[in-house]
C-alpha cells in the first residue's frame, strides 16, 4: 500500500483535503478523531490523562472536557508535551492497526496535525502539507471558529512553524485561495501522481522516465528533497544502512544538472544490499534489474571491484538514483571523492560543467539519458580521474570512517 502522511496547520484547509481524498477512493485515517478515541470513557487513555492532569478534567458522565484540557496545555510546552506523550502512541498503534486492515493497493492517508512536530514523517512515501499563510488562518479562524485573535495565534504557536512545515513536505497544497483551487490540485495530485505512485509500488516497478538528458538551472530544493528522501530508506533498513549520502551533480552548489537526485546509501557488503532490496521495494525503491556495477576507473581497473546495486523511485514526482555500493569499495569512494572535488574546485566544477553541456547538446534529441552517459566516460576517464586523485593528495582528502570499521 501506498502511506501518505498529511498535514497541516491549524485553519489550513486540511480537513477539505482528506473529504476529497476519501471521495476519490484513498483509505483516511484522521488522527484526531482516534485521539478522542483513545480517551473516551473507560479507556486506559482517559485513566492516564486524569493521572496527569487531574480529575478536574473530567465532565459530564465522566467524558474528558477537552476545552478545560486545552486551556492548561495551549501556551505551555511542558504539559503539551506530557499529554502528547500519552496520546501520540495509542493513536499511532490505532493507526498502524487501521493501516495494516487496508486493501493491497490502497493509498492509506493519515491524517496528522502534529505529523512534523512528532517526527512521524519518515514512515510515510510522501508528506503532504496543506499550506496558508499565517494572516490567512488567523482570519478564518476568527470568522470561523470566534475565536479572538490572541488565542488564534497561541494556536498556532503551539504547533510547528509555517516553515518548519514546509521544509517537510515532498508536496505542498496552496490553500490561499478559493476551496474550488484547493480541490482541483488534490485531484491532479491524486491523478498524476498518488494513483501511479501506487500502482508502481504494488507492482515492484520504478516510474518510467522519458525524454533526454535536459539540463535544468541548479536548484536550491535538491538539498532538502535529498535529505527526506535519505530519512525515508534509513527508516526503511535502519540496522543494515551504514551511511547514505546525497552525491551526483544535484549535490554541488551551482551546477545545472538533469532533475535526478543520486543518493548513496552504505553498507558492509553486497549480500547485505541483496537482503535489504525488499525493504528498500516497499519503502518505494525498487530495483533496476541487470544493473549490477559500476564503469571502473583507470586508478582501479577491476571490474569485480566496481560491484554495486541500483535501485530507481516508485514515485512518478521525483527520479531518483539510489547507488548501493559496499563501504571502502572503490565505487564508494569514489562517489563521495568527486562530490566533494567539484565543491571544493572551481576550475575542475567549470570543467564539468563545460563537458555537461558539450554532452547533453549532442544528446538534445535522444529519448534517453543512455547516449549523454555513454559519452561522458572519456572525460571521466581521461579529465576527472586523474585530476581527482591530484587534488586529493593536494588537500589530504580522505573519506568518512564509521565506528567500528577502519577504511581503506
Amino acid at each position: 500500500m501506498l502511506k501518505i502522511g498529511l498535514t497541516g496547520g491549524i485553519a489550513s484547509g486540511k480537513s477539505l483535503v482528506a473529504t476529497r481524498l476519501r471521495e476519490l477512493g484513498a483509505v483516511v485515517i484522521d488522527a484526531d478523531a482516534l485521539a478522542r478515541e483513545v480517551v473516551a470513557p473507560g479507556t486506559p487513555g482517559l485513566a492516564r490523562v486524569v493521572d496527569a492532569f487531574g480529575p478536574g478534567m473530567l465532565g459530564e458522565e465522566g467524558r474528558l472536557d477537552r476545552a478545560r484540557l486545552a486551556a492548561v496545555v495551549f501556551g505551555d510546552p511542558q504539559q503539551l508535551a506530557v499529554l502528547n506523550g500519552i496520546v501520540h502512541p495509542l493513536v499511532r498503534e490505532q493507526a498502524a492497526a487501521m493501516a495494516t486492515a487496508a486493501p493491497p493497493g490502497a493509498v492509506v492517508v493519515q491524517d496528522i496535525p502534529l505529523l512534523v512536530e512528532s517526527g512521524q514523517g519518515p514512515a510515510f512515501h510522501l508528506v503532504i502539507v496543506v499550506d496558508a499563510p499565517d494572516d490567512v488562518r488567523v482570519r478564518r479562524m476568527m470568522e470561523h471558529r470566534q475565536m479572538s485573535e490572541q488565542d488564534a495565534v497561541a494556536r498556532m504557536a503551539a504547533q510547528a512553524s509555517r516553515e518548519v512545515r514546509l521544509a517537510a513536505a515532498d508536496d505542498v497544497l496552496d490553500n490561499s485561495g478559493t476551496p474550488e483551487a484547493l480541490l482541483q490540485q488534490v485531484d491532479r495530485l491524486w491523478r498524476n501522481r498518488l494513483v501511479p505512485f501506487a500502482e508502481n509500488l504494488e507492482l515492484g516497478l520504478r516510474a518510467p522516465r522519458r525524454g533526454g538528458p535536459v539540463l535544468v538551472a541548479p536548484n536550491p530544493d535538491w538539498s532538502r528533497q535529498a535529505t527526506l528522501l535519505m530519512a525515508r530508506i534509513k527508516a526503511a533498513a535502519p540496522d543494515d544502512v551504514v551511511a547514505i549520502d546525497h552525491v551526483g551533480s544535484t549535490a554541488i552548489p551551482g551546477l545545472e544538472a538533469k532533475d535526478v537526485i543520486d543518493l548513496q546509501l552504505a553498507v558492509e557488503d553486497l549480500e547485505t544490499a541483496d537482503r535489504i532490496s525488499p525493504l528498500l521495494a516497499a519503502a518505494g525503491f525498487p530495483p533496476f534489474p541487470g544493473v549490477l556495477a559500476d564503469h571502473p576507473r583507470p586508478s582501479t581497473p577491476h571490474p569485480s571491484e566496481w560491484r554495486k546495486r541500483l535501485h530507481g523511485n516508485a514515485d512518478p514526482g521525483r527520479d531518483v538514483n539510489l547507488h548501493v555500493r559496499a563501504v571502502g569499495s572503490p565505487g564508494w569512494r569514489y562517489a563521495l571523492c568527486f562530490r566533494d572535488w567539484l565543491r571544493a574546485d572551481a576550475s575542475a566544477l567549470e570543467a564539468y560543467r563545460a563537458e555537461k553541456r558539450r554532452v547533453a547538446a549532442l544528446h538534445a534529441n535522444d529519448t534517453s539519458t543512455v547516449g549523454y552517459a555513454v559519452d561522458k566516460e572519456a572525460w571521466f576517464t581521461e579529465v576527472a580521474d586523474p585530476g581527482m586523485e591530484q587534488w586529493v593528495k593536494r588537500s589530504g582528502w580522505r573519506p568518512p570512517s564509521y565506528p567500528s570499521r577502519v577504511n581503506t
